[in-house]
């Protein structure tokens, strides 16, 4: 691409695009979990932890792509809050291992309903939405450094 094809208004820039989309899912996610006493970020934890728990807070880091040092404070709201619990690593006594309550495990069940409400909201079919995660997570692990 020749620098004169740069685009350089916010409209044709793809990461304005991103970042507006991510404030728009933000917020409409926003009333879903507020019902459940969650933010988004929380949320978005507690997800993973539904796949796999028992995680290590440096893991669940690096799968959010945020620092350990943002997602230590998250965790322990959670643990406030009865979600979660945080206790030091069988195998490695320096590791902080994050394990869901039977309250947190229950939270799960109620994913789903919030996944269809927003699948409806998107205005994408699921087939665009597939699409688009893919080349989401492609843009991602492109951008990762090397």
């Amino acid at each position: 691409m020749k620098h004169a094809d740069i685009p350089t208004r916010a409209d044709d820039l793809f990461c304005y695009g991103l970042y507006t989309a991510s404030h728009a899912v933000t917020r409409a996610y926003a009333p879903h979990l507020k019902a459940l006493g969650l933010t988004y970020p929380q949320y978005i934890t507690l997800t993973l932890l539904w796949e796999e728990d028992g995680r290590q807070v440096n893991a669940l880091a690096q799968k959010l792509g945020m620092e350990t040092s943002t997602l230590t404070p998250l965790v322990k709201r959670l643990e406030a809050m009865g979600h979660v619990t945080r206790s030091k690593s069988a195998l490695d006594g320096r590791a902080v291992e994050v394990r869901l309550t039977d309250a947190g495990k229950a939270l799960s069940q109620q994913a789903p309903a919030v996944t269809a409400c927003m699948i409806g909201q998107s205005g994408l079919s699921v087939a665009e939405l597939e699409e688009l995660q893919a080349l989401l997570f492609k843009l991602r692990d492109g951008l990762q450094p090397r």
